[in-house]
């Protein structure tokens, strides 16, 4: 099988995609409400759209292509009042939050629609396991070869979205001591990890096709890598961030991104090569397990610097693209959630040590989901 031609993108236009958990308002388990949530949304004009994901007590929300952080910000302001509105009608509630902190994977319900049907079919119980929530960034890419160009060039940075993006610290009701467990649920899928070493579209396309020969793959929507390519949009897809519990943390990530794409296109400011990726999976280990606080290992010096370090040292580089960008509002968002409790784990970690009910601590998400 073929894969489809690289589509027309400009440079940097990005899209994001938050996975969102539907949770009853009587206990705040997770609820199978997702087809009633699409049939309400109907009746709303948003500049994205919002579609079904593999569980019912799943939603995704998606931007339309935005220019920079601010449209980013709008076009996620006006889906989720017009989700949040729906939801009420239904007397559910909406949330961010990489995992839900008690649900049951079992009593999950696949979402009847083929593909999921048929992942459900090849994968077992994994499919209901994978009621796990995450953001999504597209970037856009003039061309093939610039889009694994950047894609190998971001893979440095996936640690660092791993750690502030982390709010998945409780599954089934325990605190795992990751920052991020929903990662776990991911890496469990054969096709997940990071993307082979090649930098020229035309190497791509072969190795798709031997992939596609073992009947392995039909198509790009089988790989789960951290970053993967995404031909039919022109764009790369990062999937490697929890989803956030405020759009406004989630927009400011997608700043955050288009800043490093512009640094690494402009500046070009590491030479990239396969021994890039010998600390790679040591780095995401560290980022799941201990977020802000976990080792870097810089893959160029060897140098071993905390994450947080590190994205401090990063962001001033990205000063004067962020004023390009018109993203300075998202960088100092990020500058101040680091300067005080850091990520969404350390959050819900508090609200649960304070209130001592799991789900009080998803109450609590929804009311910063809804803006409150």
């Amino acid at each position: 099988m073929s894969l489809e031609r690289f589509a027309d993108s400009r440079a940097l236009t990005l899209g994001v995609e938050l996975e969102l958990q539907i949770v009853n308002r009587h206990d705040y388990d997770l609820v199978p409400s997702s087809k009633d949530l699409l049939r309400l949304m109907t009746r709303h004009k948003i500049p994205g759209n919002v579609t079904p994901e593999i569980t019912e007590s799943m939603i995704e929300l998606c931007t339309g292509i935005c220019t920079d952080h601010a449209d980013v910000l709008a076009q996620l302001t006006q889906t989720r009042d017009a989700l949040v509105d729906c939801a009420k009608r239904l007397n559910v509630g909406l949330c961010g939050g990489g995992t839900h902190p008690f649900q049951d994977w079992s009593q999950r319900r696949i979402f009847d629609k083929p593909r999921f049907n048929d992942l459900s079919a090849l994968y077992g119980y994994l499919s209901k396991q994978f009621t796990v929530f995450g953001q999504h960034i597209h970037v856009g890419c003039p061309g093939p070869d610039q889009a694994l160009v950047l894609l190998h060039g971001l893979s440095r940075f996936i640690p660092h979205l791993i750690a502030l993006s982390a709010s998945s610290p409780f599954v089934q009701g325990t605190d795992t001591g990751f920052d991020s467990a929903r990662l776990n649920s991911v890496f469990a899928f054969p096709l997940s990890g990071r993307a082979p070493f090649v930098s020229t579209w035309d190497e791509f396309l072969v190795y798709f096709e031997k992939m596609s020969r073992t009947g392995v793959v039909t198509g790009m929507k089988d790989f789960y890598w951290d970053i993967r390519p995404k031909p039919e949009y022109g764009t790369i897809e990062m999937r490697v961030l929890d989803t956030p519990l405020t759009i406004e943390k989630a927009a400011a990530f997608a700043g955050y991104v288009q800043c490093l794409a512009r640094w690494l296109r402009i500046e070009r400011p590491f030479a990239l090569c396969e021994d890039d990726y010998l600390p790679y999976t040591f780095n995401r280990f560290q980022a799941c397990r201990f977020g802000l606080d976990g080792v870097f290992v810089d893959p160029t010096t060897g140098e071993h610097r905390r994450l947080r370090d590190d994205i401090a040292g990063t962001m001033t580089r990205l000063e004067i693209h962020a004023m390009e960008l018109k993203a300075e509002g998202a960088l100092k968002f990020i500058r101040d959630e680091l300067a005080g409790h850091g990520n969404d784990a350390t959050w819900l970690r508090s609200v649960h040590a304070s209130e001592q009910l799991l789900p009080e601590v998803v109450r609590r998400q929804c009311l910063r989901w809804e803006g409150a």
